[in-house]
């Protein structure tokens, strides 16, 4: 079996220690992922109103919700992130519900002056997309 980033949180570059912020939770996430994230971390996640300075970024987003809206939620979620803290935009995987194609994600990075790596299992259901501040390499 594929080791994915939920059976290995280190992937998403997090470590012990750091606070992560999660941005669009619904109840159709990932929990494995999250509790994952959470026992790597020894963190409890935050949501999108906490308002000091974080760690790192998952954002759960669907095909269907608005592109615009999505570069603009990048810039917000970009804004308190510390420097070069990992940046993950999670997506339902193809043939699943909500499922994006990852041009949309790029185009929406690139609005938000991010670069978007290639997707990445992080469970059954999800990928992940890296994203990080253009100029900044891989």
């Amino acid at each position: 079996m594929n080791q994915t980033a939920s059976d290995n949180a280190l992937e998403f570059g997090f470590q012990q220690g750091d606070l992560i912020q999660e941005w669009l939770w619904d109840d159709d996430v990932d929990e494995s992922v999250r509790q994952n994230i959470e026992k790597l971390t020894g963190e409890e996640l935050v949501d999108e109103d906490y308002d000091a300075a974080i760690d790192g970024v998952i954002l759960w987003w669907r095909d269907g919700d608005d592109e615009d809206e999505l570069s603009n939620t990048i810039v917000d979620a970009n804004a308190v992130l510390g420097e070069d803290g990992p940046f993950w935009v999670l997506t339902p995987k193809p043939g699943r519900p909500g499922a994006a194609s990852s041009g949309v994600v790029q185009a929406a990075a690139q609005t938000a002056g991010m670069n978007a790596s290639s997707p990445l299992t992080v469970s059954a259901d999800w990928n992940g997309v890296h994203l990080r501040p253009f100029g900044k390499g891989r």
